[in-house]
């Protein structure tokens, strides 16, 4: 279970490395979002067909930052505020 939290904090910080601009989240922002970008890119491997949700591979975890990157925009464009 730490190693989940550990990949989720790597992966959420991933995702706000590689979207542009400054996002203002917390750290416990970025982990919850990095868990669910990892949820979602583990859930997508798995349909794909390459091992279970909790083994990581380098497809579930390219899926998971692509994931939390999404969601990192999403969470951006929800808090209405325009961050150049």
């Amino acid at each position: 279970m730490i190693g989940f939290l550990i990949a989720g904090l790597i992966i959420g910080a991933l995702a706000r490395l590689l979207k542009p601009g400054r996002q203002n989240l917390s750290l416990l922002a970025t982990l919850g979002l990095g868990l669910v970008g990892s949820l979602i890119g583990g859930t997508i491997a798995w349909l794909l067909g390459t091992g279970s949700i909790w083994e990581l591979n380098v497809i579930g975890f390219v899926l998971a930052v692509i994931a939390a990157l999404l969601l990192v925009g999403s969470a951006e464009a929800m808090s209405g505020r325009s961050r150049t």
